[in-house]
């Protein structure tokens, strides 16, 4: 997966497409600055919803998102390794052969 653009250079890109002259595109515009024309639509579309535009979910949004996915999937592991420890500590308490109690 290739390394993801500075979020400074996708803004400027984004201010160049929406500022460009008449008669120039948006493909001339990706490709002056070496990018896909489809990614550079993509990041439009986001300014747009990060800005209020259009519905969706910001990218602030997005990067929270991500976050507490992260962290539920730590916890989840936690909480795994929690419940094989009681189970196994549960086992080892009880009382079996030989045992001197009555």
């Amino acid at each position: 997966m290739p390394k993801p653009y500075p979020r400074e250079f996708r803004d400027d890109v984004v201010r160049v497409a929406r500022d460009r002259e008449p008669g120039v595109t948006v493909e001339q515009i990706a490709k002056d600055f070496g990018v896909h024309p489809m990614t550079l639509f993509k990041w439009l579309r986001q300014a747009d919803v990060d800005a209020g535009a259009k519905p969706g979910t910001t990218s602030g949004e997005s990067a929270e998102l991500r976050e507490a996915r992260k962290r539920i999937r730590l916890l989840e592991q936690e909480n795994e390794v929690l419940r094989r420890a009681a189970a196994y500590l549960s086992q080892a308490h009880l009382p079996g052969k030989g045992s001197t109690r009555s």
